[in-house]
Parts: C-alpha cells; structure tokens; sequence
C-alpha cells in the first residue's frame, strides 16, 4: 500500500478512565499527550483523540448485508491476521459486539471480514479486514 497521509479524529467520551481501559489496555493503544478534559492515542499511526463531551442522545443504523450497522462509526482496516488476533483479544476481554466477526459480502466484490463494537462512551467501531487488498474499493 502506498505511504498515505494520517488522518486526525476527534471523538467524545462520557468518561476518561474508561476510554483509558478500553483504548489503552483492551485494545491496546499507545497513549500520547493527555489533560484533564482529552487523551491522544496512537491508532496505528494516525493521531486519535478522545475528548471529555456530554453523552450522546441518539443511535442510528443502517441496514448492510443484513446488520443494522451503526452511523456515524471508525475504525481500521487489519491484515486477516491482525483482525483474528484482535478479534480473539476482544472476545477474551468480554466485549459485547454490535455485530460479531464474520464475512461480509462472501463471495462478492468487497468481501471482508467485519466486526462492530461500542466503546465505553457509545462511540461504534469497525475493524475490518480484506483477504485481497485489492477489494477494499471493489465495486
């Protein structure tokens, strides 16, 4: 994949000791800068924050290949490898999935394996992984 740049996401939390649980320890971020109201993470070279923020008042989802995916939601895009040993992780950690790990779009363009969850906040996640890079903007 070519160098491309990092990106910058800032997200709000109801709780900084327990985005620091989940980011730090069960998923295992490294924790850049931080105060009192923010905390700064290293999302696998891009620059995460999450910010100390009222709670959120609604959920929305979308239907796609038979989930209700939750909108808005971020997250990464593993090697297979690397989404197994996350998804094992999270498995082991006890997380409550949105939608559990499993093959979206088998054998369709696209094809991936995807997997959903809440942060301690409420904010949705995704990680996800494509067997052929070439797949991730198939149409």
């Amino acid at each position: 994949m070519p160098n491309i740049p990092r990106f910058h996401l800032a997200m709000p939390v109801d709780d900084l000791a327990a985005a620091r649980r989940f980011y730090g320890e069960t998923l295992g971020l490294e924790q850049g800068r931080s105060s009192d109201t923010w905390i700064d993470w290293n999302l696998h070279g891009h620059q995460f924050v999450t910010h100390l923020a009222p709670p959120k008042a609604e959920r929305v989802s979308n239907p796609v290949d038979g989930h209700d995916v939750p909108v808005p939601h971020f997250g990464l895009v593993l090697t297979v490898d690397e989404f197994q040993v996350l998804a094992d992780k999270l498995k082991a950690a006890g997380t409550k999935f949105v939608i559990e790990p499993y093959v979206r779009f088998k054998g369709e363009p696209g094809e991936q394996w995807t997997m959903f969850l809440l942060d301690p906040a409420g904010n949705a996640l995704e990680f996800k992984a494509f067997a052929d890079d070439a797949q991730v903007f198939a149409v």
